[in-house]
């Protein structure tokens, strides 16, 4: 089981308050020295009003941010959670996917998906009918913009064209596909290196339009049909990145009585196929950050270790 430390979210907003004169260097160095493997950042560059006060949030650019968490760090792996794809152009993706991969010297792993919050896509000038087939062509054309060959594609043809430059990790680096759908696990299985279920009720699934997740036995029966689809097309197997059903129990007792109860639990989840345990503190400031991290370096990581 290795460990990602999502960003804390609702951070964002107050961010200056929250950092107190550090900034996403210090977080990082932070996360690492506490041995978390990977930090994440989330993307909303434009969310609407409504969504924010239902619970949504903002975001740092991940691009930007984890540039310069990079910077700061030496073995931290880097997480987008998530890029949609939609939002740009695959080539321009592509070239800033790339240029992180470089300077990071090849910790980067990519997280997709295809997108919800059609408000966003609207404002973007994105196209919401067809994220899920843009997703598909993003990655086609993305891969083949690094191999330096052309792109055939409806949407997205190129050809006689090179970026450079390429990225450190053979092939670009690991896509990680988002969400709980037939289409997403099916993506996931067919063009992914690892998949990122969603753990939510069906008063959230009806936000995000990805299907309920509820239960271990869900989650274990549903990566154990994709990685029977693996092995029978000689693929590797998926990692499987996951925010715990327990979450919730962050806001209650705090990091310390979260990674008690999670302790416990990892093995169930190791054996349901989760290879990547996600965490995102609740961390009212950086202050606090310090001392959470410090709580699950004690209580979690280092008895998984």
């Amino acid at each position: 089981m290795r460990f990602l430390l999502m960003f804390p979210m609702r951070a964002v907003k107050h961010h200056e308050r929250w950092l107190d004169g550090a900034d996403l260097g210090d977080v990082a160095r932070a996360v690492e020295e506490a041995g978390f493997d990977a930090v994440a950042m989330t993307e909303h560059p434009y969310p609407d009003g409504r969504w924010l006060a239902e619970g949504g949030h903002h975001s740092y650019d991940p691009f930007v941010s984890l540039s310069y968490m990079a910077a700061a760090t030496t073995r931290l792996r880097l997480v987008t959670y998530v890029l949609v794809a939609a939002y740009r152009n695959p080539y321009l993706s592509a070239k800033a996917i790339a240029s992180l991969d470089s300077v990071s010297r090849g910790r980067l792993t990519v997280g997709m998906a295809a997108g919800y919050l059609r408000s966003e896509f609207d404002v973007l000038g994105a196209d919401f009918a067809n994220r899920g087939a843009i997703l598909d062509e993003t990655i086609e054309a993305m891969r083949a913009a690094w191999a330096g060959r052309d792109h055939v594609g409806a949407r997205f043809p190129a050809s006689g064209h090179s970026m450079v430059p390429a990225p450190v990790q053979p092939d670009g680096p690991p896509l990680w596909i988002g969400g709980n759908s037939r289409p997403a696990r099916r993506r996931a299985v067919r063009v992914g290196a690892g998949w990122m279920p969603i753990a939510q009720g069906p008063e959230m699934a009806a936000i995000t339009g990805t299907p309920p997740l509820q239960t271990v036995e869900q989650l274990a029966e549903q990566v154990g049909e994709m990685q029977q689809v693996r092995r029978a097309a000689g693929a590797a197997p998926l990692d499987v990145s996951f925010v715990p059903f327990e979450k919730q129990s962050r806001h209650a007792g705090g990091a310390a009585e979260f990674a008690e109860e999670m302790r416990g639990l990892l093995g169930t989840y190791a054996e349901a196929g989760v290879t990547w345990m996600t965490i995102e503190p609740t961390s009212r400031s950086f202050a606090d950050f310090r001392e959470d991290l410090a709580a699950l370096s004690r209580g979690l990581l280092a008895p998984a270790r």
